[in-house]
């Protein structure tokens, strides 16, 4: 049950909602951001940041020493999880030639790209 006059449940609920607007923040650039590059970056940041946030909001709310335990493997496996599947987004539509958008100039993996490699 959430109290309003305890300082850890009011830091846990503002972490909760923190968490919530940094998703809502991460939607918001999946529709106007312009290639795959770009999206997967700003989806695989937001992921791992904002449950990150929700996992320990819920555990500021409702703290155990089991729940820490669950807590800390909870996001350390979503900000290493997250980080490798928008890297791993990035790189197949990369060998896919999925077009970036006009505004990114450098192409700096052209070069030791090879085109003997299988997806």
């Amino acid at each position: 049950m959430l109290d309003l006059t305890n300082p850890a449940h009011i830091v846990g609920a503002v972490l909760i909602f923190l968490g919530l607007a940094v998703l809502l923040i991460s939607a918001i650039g999946l529709y106007r951001l312009p290639d795959l590059y770009l999206r997967a970056s700003a989806v695989g940041t937001s992921a791992g940041l904002g449950v990150a946030l929700i996992v320990v909001g819920a555990l500021l709310i409702d703290f155990t020493w089991p729940n820490l335990i669950k807590a800390i493997i909870a996001v350390i496996a979503q900000l290493l999880t997250s980080a490798v599947g928008s890297m791993a987004i990035a790189r197949s539509g990369y060998l896919h030639d999925s077009p970036p958008a006009a505004i990114t100039s450098p192409d700096e993996l052209r070069d030791t790209r090879r085109d003997d490699v299988e997806v």
